[in-house]
């Protein structure tokens, strides 16, 4: 069993057809029913990258999420990569990296 109080961080990168689907709105809007923070944004190359921070089983589903996003997006691949959590407190849609 997991301690309550743990809290954990992923970065997430989301490869194939994931900007101008709603992608980002789309996962800000789920970090936001999961009670995660961390955020969200267009990278240069077409990919969308993302970082989570929560529980586990919120920050997992967030996962889950991006390996789908929103009707109009095409995922090809996700790149998951765990790092230590910072003590963010909410979710923000951020400007292209």
């Amino acid at each position: 069993m997991s301690d309550a109080g743990a809290r954990v961080r992923v970065r997430a990168r989301v490869h194939g057809r994931v900007q101008g689907v709603w992608f980002r709105g789309a996962t800000a809007e789920q970090a936001h029913l999961q009670g995660v923070a961390g955020w969200v944004r267009n990278c240069a190359d077409g990919a969308v990258e993302a970082v989570f921070e929560g529980s586990p089983e919120a920050v997992a589903a967030l996962a889950d999420f991006v390996r789908r996003g929103p009707p109009s997006a095409r995922v090809e691949r996700v790149d998951l990569r765990d790092e230590a959590p910072e003590g963010l407190l909410c979710f923000e849609i951020r400007t292209r990296a």
